[in-house]
Order: C-alpha cells, then sequence, then structure tokens
C-alpha cells in the first residue's frame, strides 16, 4: 500500500487537533453559558421569591406600602402603645410627644385615622405627621386598625350600627387613654381622617360631638350612609345618603365641631359627590351650621408655587368659617401634599395637615368641656405655636 504524503498526515494531525480544541471551547463555553443561565435564572426566581413574599405579606398584613416604625430624628419623641375596652378590643397606636409639652404646659391634641390599605407607620410617614408635629407644637396620636377587625385595615364605618357604635367607643377609649396620660389640652383635641378613616372621623364626631374641638374628613365617604360592603361602595360612588332623621335622634340637639372637607377634583374612588353631601348633613343637623352662609363668590381659588390648585369655600358664622370645602384641582384618591414613596399620596397637593391647622386655628370652637370654648363663636387659640 502507497504511503500517504507527509503533509497529508500533517494536515490529518494539525484537523484532529482543531476538532478537539474546538469541542473543549465549546464545552467550556456551553459551561460557562448554563452558569450564566443558571445564575440569571436563579436571580430571577430570588427575585420572584422575594417579590411573592413582599406580595404575601402586604395580601396578609393590608397594607399596601409598609413603612418602617416612625423614629425621632429631631426634637420630640414617638412612643407605641396599645389600649382599648378589653383584652379582646384593643388596638396599636403610635403618639408623637413634642419636647415642650408638659402638666404646666399642656398641647393640642390631632387625631389622625389612616385609610384602608395602611397603617400607623405608613400614614405617619404619608402625612410627614412629625415634622408638622414640631412646627406646630402639638401630639399627634396614629391609632392602629387590626388585619383580623379588617383584612384591608378599613376602619369599619359601613357596618351594622351595633358594630360601628363598638369601633367608634374603642377609638374613643384609645383618645380618653392618650388624654389622661399625657400633657393634653382636653378642649383641643383635632379628629382627621383619610378615605375610610375621613368617613370614620365624621362618624365619631357625630357620635361625641362635644368631645372634638374640630373634625377633618379627607377623601371620605359621608358617614352613616351604609351597613355593609356594597352600600359602601355605592355611597362612594354617590349612590347612598346618610340616614338623617336617625342621626338627628341620636344627637338630641347637641352640637357638632366645625367641619373641614378636602376632596380630589378626580378622585374615582370615592367622588367628590361625598363631600357636598357631608356638608349637607352639617347644615341639616347642626343649629350653629344652619344659619351659616357661603362666603361670598362661592370660593376663592388659591395656588402656592407648582402645586396643585385648590379651590376653597367657606360656611361663615359670626365671620368665622363652621364648615370649609377644599376642592384641589387634578387630585385623585390621595392624601394631599403626601410622602411620594406612599400609595394614597400625592406630593404635588397642597399640605392636607396643614390646610387643617390653618382652619383649626380660624373657625369658632363650640366643642369644648372648657368654660372658655362654651362660649359661642369665640375661636380657639392657635394651634400654631411654638415653645
Amino acid at each position: 500500500m502507497a504511503r500517504k504524503p507527509g503533509w497529508l498526515n500533517a494536515w490529518k494531525v494539525l484537523s484532529q487537533a482543531a476538532t478537539r480544541s474546538t469541542v473543549r471551547t465549546q464545552k467550556k463555553v456551553g459551561k460557562a453559558m448554563s452558569k450564566a443561565v443558571a445564575e440569571a435564572l436563579a436571580e430571577t426566581t430570588t427575585r420572584q421569591i422575594r417579590q411573592a413574599r413582599q406580595t404575601t405579606r402586604q395580601a396578609l398584613n393590608g397594607v399596601v406600602s409598609p413603612a418602617p416604625p416612625p423614629i425621632s430624628r429631631g426634637s420630640g419623641q414617638w412612643l407605641e402603645g396599645r389600649w382599648g375596652l378589653g383584652p379582646l378590643a384593643q388596638r396599636s397606636y403610635c403618639l408623637f410627644v413634642p419636647d415642650a409639652a408638659s402638666k404646666s404646659r399642656p398641647v393640642s391634641l390631632l387625631v389622625l385615622l389612616h385609610g384602608c390599605g395602611q397603617d400607623a407607620a405608613s400614614f405617619a410617614a404619608s402625612t410627614h405627621a412629625a415634622r408638622v408635629a414640631r412646627s406646630a407644637n402639638c401630639m399627634i396620636l396614629l391609632p392602629e386598625q387590626s388585619s383580623q377587625a379588617n383584612a384591608q385595615r378599613c376602619w369599619n364605618w359601613f357596618r351594622s350600627d351595633l358594630r360601628v357604635a363598638a369601633e367608634a367607643g374603642l377609638l374613643m377609649s384609645i383618645i380618653e387613654h392618650v388624654c389622661s396620660q399625657q400633657a393634653v389640652l382636653q378642649e383641643r383635641v383635632y379628629l382627621l381622617g383619610m378615605s375610610a378613616g375621613g368617613s370614620m372621623a365624621l362618624t365619631l364626631a357625630l357620635r361625641f360631638p362635644q368631645r372634638f374641638a374640630a373634625v377633618v374628613s379627607h377623601s371620605g365617604a359621608v358617614p352613616h350612609s351604609a351597613r355593609n360592603a356594597v352600600q359602601a361602595s355605592q355611597a362612594m360612588h354617590g349612590h347612598r345618603g346618610p340616614d338623617v332623621q336617625a342621626l338627628r335622634l341620636a344627637l338630641a340637639g347637641r352640637q357638632a365641631p366645625p367641619l373641614l372637607l378636602i376632596h380630589g377634583e378626580t378622585d374615582r374612588t370615592v367622588v367628590p359627590d361625598n363631600a357636598l353631601a357631608s356638608v349637607a348633613l352639617w347644615l341639616e343637623l347642626f343649629p350653629h351650621a344652619a344659619h351659616a352662609r357661603p362666603a361670598p363668590g362661592h370660593g376663592r381659588d388659591i395656588r402656592r408655587g407648582t402645586r396643585r390648585p385648590y379651590n376653597v369655600v367657606d360656611w361663615k358664622l359670626a365671620g368665622q368659617p363652621c364648615i370649609r370645602l377644599i376642592r384641589v384641582a387634578g387630585l385623585a384618591h390621595a392624601w394631599s401634599g403626601g410622602h411620594a414613596k406612599q400609595a394614597f399620596s400625592d406630593p404635588a397637593g397642597p399640605d392636607a395637615l396643614k390646610l387643617a391647622l390653618r382652619f383649626f386655628d380660624e373657625c369658632p370652637h363650640y366643642a369644648s368641656s372648657s368654660p372658655a370654648g362654651k362660649r359661642r363663636g369665640q375661636g380657639p387659640a392657635p394651634i400654631l405655636r411654638t415653645g
């Protein structure tokens, strides 16, 4: 047999070596790619698991954008507590106490009721509660609804009369507990709420009308208009009104505190008609409000800097507003002027808490147990004060 030329053998050897090298390279590349793909898949899976866990935690605790418990970063301190009507009917709360508060120098108390999908910590973050409390030198109390009482942490303003009364009584017990333990001006307790918290704030004001110096509902449905979730949805969309006759009998001639309503003009969750219905309810039920008249021109338009413009209408008595309606242009179902990273919060709107404080300074004082507060038509001492 003829021998193959040397160059052919060399070519064969080189080809085999190249093939082996290519195979080895492909194996290495394949392993590297497999490792990279595996790592990418593992990272994606880990991220998905983390997101699923976060979604599950949110679903279980009912808070859409959780926030850490508030801590003191300046003057004043945050306290946490738990109180109620007994071991089976209690709620947690957060309380901000300014440094200047003492028995010899008591301060006003603002009670803030969060909305659905929120808790005390997230609502404190959304409203910038501590910052405003420091500048106003006041205490801020944030009761917290439990997920056991409502899976979405809504305050139960839309249940049976018995259940609404029980929850209102529980909240009132927390407020009275804090008032008894802290240096609070008893005639200067103000009540504010967002969404379901706004409806519950109005409910509390109607059940304990002489206990609050003023009440604020931000984006809340008209109170006493629903006994179940279906009726609550109807009320939120403007299709149900309150039982005025039953409320009149329950009030027995007592007068409610001055009322502030803040509502976004583009709110589709709780339509703005609810604010108008709450104004009509106050005018219908309370003697002092019945004599009030809307301000000349039916409102004034205000815009501060680049924030959303808003319209203010006052119903005045003796020259002072006893009802104020603020409608914020372009605001949906969100706390006006709230923290950008919180759900149900619009940083572009005017600061709702500051709007409330201005109203407290201007409105007459009806709901007071002190002799000074009982003089009808007399305005309260300013809540915005230092030292």
